[in-house]
Protein backbone atom coordinates (compact mmCIF):
# COMPACT_ATOMS: atom_id res chain seq x y z
CA UNK A 1 0.00 0.00 0.00
CA UNK A 2 1.34 3.41 -0.66
CA UNK A 3 -0.92 6.11 0.96
CA UNK A 4 -4.00 5.85 3.33
CA UNK A 5 -6.63 3.87 1.46
CA UNK A 6 -4.41 3.26 -1.77
CA UNK A 7 -4.83 0.40 -3.46
CA UNK A 8 -1.97 -1.62 -5.37
CA UNK A 9 -2.09 -4.99 -7.73
CA UNK A 10 0.77 -7.11 -9.14
CA UNK A 11 0.72 -6.45 -13.01
CA UNK A 12 2.30 -7.44 -16.28
CA UNK A 13 1.76 -5.25 -19.19
CA UNK A 14 2.29 -7.54 -22.14
CA UNK A 15 2.40 -6.91 -25.98
CA UNK A 16 0.48 -10.52 -27.65
CA UNK A 17 0.53 -10.71 -31.71
CA UNK A 18 -1.00 -7.30 -32.44
CA UNK A 19 -2.42 -6.16 -29.06
CA UNK A 20 -1.30 -5.17 -25.84
CA UNK A 21 -2.81 -6.08 -22.58
CA UNK A 22 -2.91 -5.93 -18.72
CA UNK A 23 -1.81 -9.82 -17.35
CA UNK A 24 -2.61 -10.55 -14.29
CA UNK A 25 -2.97 -14.04 -11.80
CA UNK A 26 -6.48 -14.62 -11.09
CA UNK A 27 -5.38 -14.71 -7.39
CA UNK A 28 -4.13 -11.45 -6.95
CA UNK A 29 -8.12 -9.99 -8.26
CA UNK A 30 -11.24 -10.22 -6.58
CA UNK A 31 -13.02 -13.56 -7.48
CA UNK A 32 -16.41 -12.40 -8.15
CA UNK A 33 -16.87 -10.58 -11.29
CA UNK A 34 -18.48 -7.64 -9.83
CA UNK A 35 -15.55 -5.79 -8.04
CA UNK A 36 -13.17 -7.06 -10.59
CA UNK A 37 -14.82 -5.58 -13.48
CA UNK A 38 -14.90 -2.28 -11.66
CA UNK A 39 -11.29 -2.54 -10.96
CA UNK A 40 -10.35 -3.49 -14.01
CA UNK A 41 -12.19 -0.29 -15.13
CA UNK A 42 -10.14 2.00 -12.36
CA UNK A 43 -6.37 0.10 -13.69
CA UNK A 44 -7.69 0.79 -17.38
CA UNK A 45 -8.78 4.16 -16.80
CA UNK A 46 -12.12 3.93 -18.17
CA UNK A 47 -14.41 5.04 -18.99
CA UNK A 48 -12.89 8.00 -21.03
CA UNK A 49 -11.66 8.28 -24.90
CA UNK A 50 -8.21 9.23 -23.64
CA UNK A 51 -7.70 6.82 -20.69
CA UNK A 52 -5.26 8.97 -19.18
CA UNK A 53 -5.64 7.76 -15.99
CA UNK A 54 -5.41 3.99 -16.32
CA UNK A 55 -2.71 1.78 -18.33
CA UNK A 56 -5.46 1.54 -21.94
CA UNK A 57 -4.35 3.25 -24.91
CA UNK A 58 -7.57 4.83 -26.17
CA UNK A 59 -8.36 2.09 -28.37
CA UNK A 60 -9.90 -1.41 -27.90
CA UNK A 61 -6.87 -3.06 -28.94
CA UNK A 62 -5.00 -1.89 -26.11
CA UNK A 63 -7.56 -1.92 -23.64
CA UNK A 64 -7.54 -5.44 -22.77
CA UNK A 65 -6.96 -7.35 -19.78
CA UNK A 66 -5.80 -11.61 -19.61
CA UNK A 67 -6.60 -13.43 -16.08
CA UNK A 68 -3.88 -16.73 -15.79
CA UNK A 69 -4.40 -19.51 -13.18
CA UNK A 70 -3.28 -23.26 -12.74
CA UNK A 71 -5.98 -25.54 -14.35
CA UNK A 72 -7.66 -27.94 -12.73
CA UNK A 73 -8.70 -29.67 -16.28
CA UNK A 74 -6.08 -32.15 -16.96
CA UNK A 75 -5.83 -31.53 -20.74
CA UNK A 76 -4.70 -27.95 -19.51
CA UNK A 77 -1.86 -26.16 -17.94
CA UNK A 78 -3.51 -22.78 -17.32
CA UNK A 79 -6.37 -21.02 -17.57
CA UNK A 80 -6.78 -17.97 -19.44
CA UNK A 81 -10.13 -15.61 -18.97
CA UNK A 82 -10.04 -12.76 -21.44
CA UNK A 83 -11.31 -9.75 -20.62
CA UNK A 84 -11.95 -6.53 -23.18
CA UNK A 85 -12.39 -3.01 -21.26
CA UNK A 86 -14.26 -0.58 -22.70
CA UNK A 87 -12.87 2.46 -23.13
CA UNK A 88 -15.51 5.82 -23.42
CA UNK A 89 -17.98 3.35 -21.92
CA UNK A 90 -17.84 1.37 -18.76
CA UNK A 91 -18.28 -1.86 -19.55
CA UNK A 92 -15.77 -5.24 -18.92
CA UNK A 93 -16.84 -8.26 -21.54
CA UNK A 94 -15.89 -11.98 -21.30
CA UNK A 95 -17.96 -12.75 -24.24
CA UNK A 96 -14.91 -13.28 -26.20
CA UNK A 97 -11.64 -15.30 -26.91
CA UNK A 98 -8.45 -12.98 -27.45
CA UNK A 99 -6.06 -15.01 -29.89
CA UNK A 100 -3.58 -12.22 -29.77
CA UNK A 101 -3.09 -11.83 -26.02
CA UNK A 102 -3.02 -15.70 -25.92
CA UNK A 103 0.05 -15.24 -27.64
CA UNK A 104 1.48 -14.01 -24.52
CA UNK A 105 -0.26 -16.77 -21.80
CA UNK A 106 2.36 -18.90 -21.88
CA UNK A 107 5.41 -16.77 -21.73
CA UNK A 108 3.45 -15.17 -18.67
CA UNK A 109 2.39 -18.55 -16.73
CA UNK A 110 6.30 -19.26 -16.69
CA UNK A 111 7.44 -15.65 -15.79
CA UNK A 112 4.81 -15.95 -13.09
CA UNK A 113 5.79 -19.72 -11.90
CA UNK A 114 2.85 -21.42 -12.83
CA UNK A 115 4.64 -23.85 -15.80
CA UNK A 116 8.23 -24.53 -15.30
CA UNK A 117 10.37 -24.51 -18.34
CA UNK A 118 12.37 -26.49 -20.25
CA UNK A 119 15.80 -26.11 -21.45
CA UNK A 120 15.07 -24.48 -24.82
CA UNK A 121 11.55 -24.72 -25.44
CA UNK A 122 8.58 -24.90 -23.41
CA UNK A 123 5.02 -25.87 -24.74
CA UNK A 124 1.95 -24.10 -22.46
CA UNK A 125 -1.25 -26.19 -22.59
CA UNK A 126 -4.02 -23.31 -22.52
CA UNK A 127 -8.26 -23.98 -21.84
CA UNK A 128 -9.68 -20.66 -22.78
CA UNK A 129 -11.89 -19.89 -20.05
CA UNK A 130 -14.36 -17.65 -22.36
CA UNK A 131 -15.18 -20.46 -24.60
CA UNK A 132 -13.61 -24.10 -23.40
CA UNK A 133 -11.74 -24.21 -26.12
CA UNK A 134 -7.55 -25.73 -26.16
CA UNK A 135 -5.09 -24.13 -27.41
CA UNK A 136 -1.25 -24.99 -27.05
CA UNK A 137 1.76 -22.58 -27.01
CA UNK A 138 5.25 -23.15 -27.92
CA UNK A 139 8.08 -20.74 -27.46
CA UNK A 140 11.88 -20.60 -26.88
CA UNK A 141 13.33 -20.51 -23.03
CA UNK A 142 17.18 -21.48 -23.63
CA UNK A 143 18.36 -22.15 -20.01
CA UNK A 144 15.02 -22.95 -18.42
CA UNK A 145 14.11 -18.46 -19.10
CA UNK A 146 11.66 -17.20 -21.55
CA UNK A 147 13.33 -15.38 -24.64
CA UNK A 148 11.60 -12.79 -26.36
CA UNK A 149 14.43 -11.85 -28.45
CA UNK A 150 14.24 -13.28 -31.82
CA UNK A 151 13.71 -13.01 -35.57
CA UNK A 152 10.24 -13.98 -36.49
CA UNK A 153 8.31 -10.86 -38.01
CA UNK A 154 4.58 -9.96 -37.59
CA UNK A 155 2.41 -7.67 -39.64
CA UNK A 156 1.15 -4.78 -37.58
CA UNK A 157 4.27 -4.83 -34.88
CA UNK A 158 7.28 -3.13 -35.39
CA UNK A 159 10.78 -5.07 -35.64
CA UNK A 160 11.25 -9.08 -34.67
CA UNK A 161 10.72 -11.30 -31.58
CA UNK A 162 10.80 -14.57 -30.68
CA UNK A 163 8.04 -16.74 -32.72
CA UNK A 164 5.24 -18.02 -30.16
CA UNK A 165 3.51 -21.20 -32.58
CA UNK A 166 -0.42 -21.59 -31.68
CA UNK A 167 -2.07 -24.66 -32.29
CA UNK A 168 -5.75 -24.55 -32.01
CA UNK A 169 -6.80 -28.54 -31.79
CA UNK A 170 -10.74 -28.99 -33.20
CA UNK A 171 -13.05 -27.22 -31.45
CA UNK A 172 -16.49 -28.42 -29.89
CA UNK A 173 -18.47 -25.31 -31.32
CA UNK A 174 -20.22 -25.83 -35.23
CA UNK A 175 -17.90 -24.30 -37.49
CA UNK A 176 -21.29 -23.11 -39.33
CA UNK A 177 -23.15 -22.06 -36.69
CA UNK A 178 -26.37 -21.58 -38.58
CA UNK A 179 -25.87 -25.09 -40.12
CA UNK A 180 -25.63 -23.48 -43.62
CA UNK A 181 -23.04 -22.09 -45.99
CA UNK A 182 -24.31 -19.34 -46.73
CA UNK A 183 -27.31 -17.44 -45.52
CA UNK A 184 -29.19 -13.94 -46.31
CA UNK A 185 -29.12 -11.90 -43.45
CA UNK A 186 -30.43 -8.15 -43.96
CA UNK A 187 -30.79 -8.81 -48.17
CA UNK A 188 -26.80 -9.42 -47.77
CA UNK A 189 -25.36 -12.68 -48.72
CA UNK A 190 -23.37 -14.02 -45.81
CA UNK A 191 -21.24 -16.90 -44.33
CA UNK A 192 -21.50 -17.22 -40.76
CA UNK A 193 -18.22 -19.30 -39.38
CA UNK A 194 -17.01 -19.85 -35.99
CA UNK A 195 -13.23 -21.30 -36.02
CA UNK A 196 -12.58 -19.67 -32.27
CA UNK A 197 -14.24 -16.86 -33.19
CA UNK A 198 -17.69 -15.83 -34.49
CA UNK A 199 -17.33 -14.24 -37.32
CA UNK A 200 -19.62 -13.07 -40.22
CA UNK A 201 -18.29 -12.86 -43.88
CA UNK A 202 -19.25 -10.61 -46.00
CA UNK A 203 -18.04 -9.51 -50.07
CA UNK A 204 -17.12 -6.10 -49.58
CA UNK A 205 -18.80 -5.61 -53.08
CA UNK A 206 -21.61 -6.25 -51.81
CA UNK A 207 -22.30 -3.42 -49.41
CA UNK A 208 -20.66 -1.27 -52.01
CA UNK A 209 -17.04 -0.64 -50.97
CA UNK A 210 -13.93 -1.91 -52.38
CA UNK A 211 -12.55 -3.66 -48.81
CA UNK A 212 -9.76 -1.55 -49.72
CA UNK A 213 -10.36 1.76 -47.77
CA UNK A 214 -8.38 2.69 -44.71
CA UNK A 215 -10.42 1.54 -41.55
CA UNK A 216 -10.29 5.62 -40.80
CA UNK A 217 -12.15 5.84 -43.75
CA UNK A 218 -14.74 3.04 -43.62
CA UNK A 219 -14.98 4.25 -39.72
CA UNK A 220 -16.31 7.95 -40.50
CA UNK A 221 -19.37 5.86 -43.50
CA UNK A 222 -22.05 6.67 -41.34
CA UNK A 223 -23.96 4.46 -43.99
CA UNK A 224 -21.93 1.76 -43.92
CA UNK A 225 -21.81 1.53 -40.26
CA UNK A 226 -25.48 1.29 -40.10
CA UNK A 227 -25.50 -1.53 -42.42
CA UNK A 228 -22.66 -3.46 -40.67
CA UNK A 229 -25.11 -3.28 -37.15
CA UNK A 230 -28.49 -4.32 -39.30
CA UNK A 231 -26.48 -7.45 -39.88
CA UNK A 232 -24.35 -7.90 -36.92
CA UNK A 233 -27.84 -7.72 -34.78
CA UNK A 234 -29.62 -9.95 -37.30
CA UNK A 235 -26.52 -12.60 -37.25
CA UNK A 236 -25.98 -12.86 -33.97
CA UNK A 237 -29.43 -14.32 -33.40
CA UNK A 238 -28.86 -16.60 -36.27
CA UNK A 239 -25.60 -17.49 -34.81
CA UNK A 240 -27.48 -18.31 -31.44
CA UNK A 241 -25.54 -15.31 -29.53
CA UNK A 242 -29.19 -13.96 -28.96
CA UNK A 243 -28.86 -10.28 -28.97
CA UNK A 244 -25.70 -8.84 -29.56
CA UNK A 245 -26.43 -5.58 -28.95
CA UNK A 246 -24.23 -4.77 -26.22
CA UNK A 247 -21.29 -7.57 -26.98
CA UNK A 248 -18.55 -7.64 -29.26
CA UNK A 249 -19.14 -10.41 -31.27
CA UNK A 250 -20.14 -11.80 -34.12
CA UNK A 251 -16.66 -9.69 -35.68
CA UNK A 252 -17.57 -8.72 -39.27
CA UNK A 253 -14.92 -9.38 -41.87
CA UNK A 254 -15.44 -7.31 -45.56
CA UNK A 255 -13.64 -9.87 -48.18
CA UNK A 256 -12.21 -8.39 -51.22
CA UNK A 257 -9.38 -10.21 -53.63
CA UNK A 258 -6.02 -9.84 -52.44
CA UNK A 259 -3.54 -7.39 -53.80
CA UNK A 260 -0.69 -8.93 -52.39
CA UNK A 261 0.16 -12.56 -53.13
CA UNK A 262 -2.45 -13.50 -50.38
CA UNK A 263 -5.91 -15.05 -50.65
CA UNK A 264 -7.88 -12.73 -49.59
CA UNK A 265 -7.87 -8.72 -48.27
CA UNK A 266 -9.85 -8.17 -45.18
CA UNK A 267 -11.46 -5.31 -43.37
CA UNK A 268 -13.02 -6.49 -39.87
CA UNK A 269 -15.18 -4.76 -37.49
CA UNK A 270 -14.25 -4.96 -33.83
CA UNK A 271 -17.85 -4.52 -33.75
CA UNK A 272 -17.31 -0.71 -34.82
CA UNK A 273 -14.09 0.08 -34.87
CA UNK A 274 -12.49 -1.36 -37.87
CA UNK A 275 -9.06 -3.18 -37.02
CA UNK A 276 -6.04 -2.25 -37.90
CA UNK A 277 -4.87 -5.41 -39.07
CA UNK A 278 -7.11 -9.03 -38.18
CA UNK A 279 -8.06 -11.19 -34.91
CA UNK A 280 -6.03 -13.99 -34.78
CA UNK A 281 -9.00 -16.11 -33.97
CA UNK A 282 -11.04 -14.08 -36.11
CA UNK A 283 -8.28 -15.15 -39.16
CA UNK A 284 -8.70 -18.60 -38.12
CA UNK A 285 -12.42 -18.43 -38.75
CA UNK A 286 -12.10 -15.96 -42.07
CA UNK A 287 -9.27 -18.96 -43.48
CA UNK A 288 -11.41 -21.86 -42.65
CA UNK A 289 -14.46 -19.78 -44.60
CA UNK A 290 -12.73 -19.26 -47.15
CA UNK A 291 -12.11 -22.81 -47.63
CA UNK A 292 -16.47 -23.73 -47.32
CA UNK A 293 -18.26 -24.74 -50.28
CA UNK A 294 -20.88 -22.68 -50.98
CA UNK A 295 -19.67 -20.18 -49.14
CA UNK A 296 -19.22 -16.24 -49.97
CA UNK A 297 -15.58 -16.04 -49.43
CA UNK A 298 -15.27 -18.87 -52.49
CA UNK A 299 -16.09 -16.09 -55.46
CA UNK A 300 -13.68 -13.41 -53.75
CA UNK A 301 -10.30 -15.73 -52.32
CA UNK A 302 -7.39 -17.07 -54.70
CA UNK A 303 -6.82 -19.94 -52.87
CA UNK A 304 -3.71 -21.58 -52.60
CA UNK A 305 -3.29 -24.98 -54.73
CA UNK A 306 -1.95 -27.00 -52.36
CA UNK A 307 -0.81 -26.63 -48.89
CA UNK A 308 -2.77 -25.81 -45.20
CA UNK A 309 -1.51 -22.51 -45.26
CA UNK A 310 -3.53 -18.84 -46.11
CA UNK A 311 -2.78 -15.78 -45.94
CA UNK A 312 -5.01 -13.24 -45.12
CA UNK A 313 -3.90 -9.51 -46.05
CA UNK A 314 -5.03 -6.70 -44.07
CA UNK A 315 -5.05 -2.97 -43.41
CA UNK A 316 -1.27 -3.22 -42.66
CA UNK A 317 -0.05 -6.55 -44.05
CA UNK A 318 -1.02 -10.09 -43.32
CA UNK A 319 -1.57 -13.13 -41.16
CA UNK A 320 -0.47 -16.85 -42.01
CA UNK A 321 -3.14 -19.35 -41.06
CA UNK A 322 -2.96 -23.08 -41.48
CA UNK A 323 -6.31 -24.47 -41.24
CA UNK A 324 -7.32 -28.18 -42.25
CA UNK A 325 -10.82 -29.14 -43.06
CA UNK A 326 -12.45 -32.21 -43.32
CA UNK A 327 -16.22 -32.88 -44.33
CA UNK A 328 -17.89 -35.28 -41.59
CA UNK A 329 -21.31 -36.96 -42.03
CA UNK A 330 -23.06 -36.49 -38.74
CA UNK A 331 -25.51 -39.38 -36.86
CA UNK A 332 -29.25 -38.27 -37.60
CA UNK A 333 -31.07 -37.37 -34.31
CA UNK A 334 -34.74 -37.41 -34.75
CA UNK A 335 -36.41 -34.05 -34.47
CA UNK A 336 -33.44 -32.23 -35.77
CA UNK A 337 -34.73 -28.52 -36.08
CA UNK A 338 -34.68 -27.22 -39.70
CA UNK A 339 -31.38 -25.96 -41.42
CA UNK A 340 -29.44 -28.52 -39.44
CA UNK A 341 -27.65 -31.31 -40.80
CA UNK A 342 -29.37 -33.98 -39.84
CA UNK A 343 -32.65 -34.64 -41.87
CA UNK A 344 -34.06 -37.80 -40.63
CA UNK A 345 -37.45 -36.74 -41.34
CA UNK A 346 -37.77 -37.00 -45.12
CA UNK A 347 -35.45 -39.84 -45.27
CA UNK A 348 -32.41 -38.31 -47.04
CA UNK A 349 -29.33 -39.14 -45.44
CA UNK A 350 -27.31 -36.14 -43.74
CA UNK A 351 -25.69 -34.01 -45.58
CA UNK A 352 -21.45 -33.55 -44.90
CA UNK A 353 -20.60 -30.78 -42.43
CA UNK A 354 -17.39 -29.03 -42.70
CA UNK A 355 -14.96 -29.39 -39.71
CA UNK A 356 -11.76 -27.70 -38.39
CA UNK A 357 -9.22 -30.43 -37.90
CA UNK A 358 -6.35 -27.86 -37.39
CA UNK A 359 -5.63 -24.59 -36.90
CA UNK A 360 -2.14 -23.22 -36.35
CA UNK A 361 -0.17 -19.69 -36.43
CA UNK A 362 3.04 -18.20 -35.78
CA UNK A 363 2.82 -14.77 -33.38
CA UNK A 364 5.23 -12.87 -31.15
CA UNK A 365 5.22 -11.86 -27.86
CA UNK A 366 7.18 -9.41 -25.13
CA UNK A 367 7.34 -8.20 -22.08
CA UNK A 368 6.88 -5.04 -21.35
CA UNK A 369 7.04 -4.22 -17.60
CA UNK A 370 6.28 -6.31 -14.44
CA UNK A 371 5.57 -4.75 -11.42
CA UNK A 372 2.59 -3.14 -9.45
CA UNK A 373 -0.36 -0.66 -10.98
CA UNK A 374 -2.27 1.64 -8.90
CA UNK A 375 -5.76 2.21 -9.79
CA UNK A 376 -7.52 4.88 -9.62
CA UNK A 377 -9.80 5.54 -6.55
CA UNK A 378 -13.22 3.99 -6.17
CA UNK A 379 -15.68 6.50 -7.03
CA UNK A 380 -13.14 9.29 -8.61
CA UNK A 381 -15.26 8.94 -11.70
CA UNK A 382 -19.39 8.53 -11.96
CA UNK A 383 -19.98 5.89 -14.49
CA UNK A 384 -23.09 7.15 -16.42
Amino acid sequence: MTGAGAEEVRCMLMRGGTSKGAYFLAGDLPAEPAPRDDLLLRVMGSPDPRQIDGLGGAHPLTSKVAVVSASADPEADVDYLFLQVGVDTPEVSDRQNCGNLLAAVGPFAVERGLVAAGDGRTSVRIRMLNTGDLAVASFPTPEGRVDYTGSAEISGVPGAAAPVVIEFPQGGSPLLPTGRARDLVADVPVTCVDNGMPTVLIAASSLGVTGYETPTDLEADQALAERLREIRLEAGKLMGLGDVEGTTVPKLSLLAPPLDGGAVMTRTFIPVRCHTSIGVLGAASVAAGLRIEGGVGRAVARLPAGGDRVRIEHPTGFLDIETTLAYDTPDAEPGAEPGAASSVASGAAPSPVPVARRTAVVRTARKIFDGTVFPRPAGAVQHP
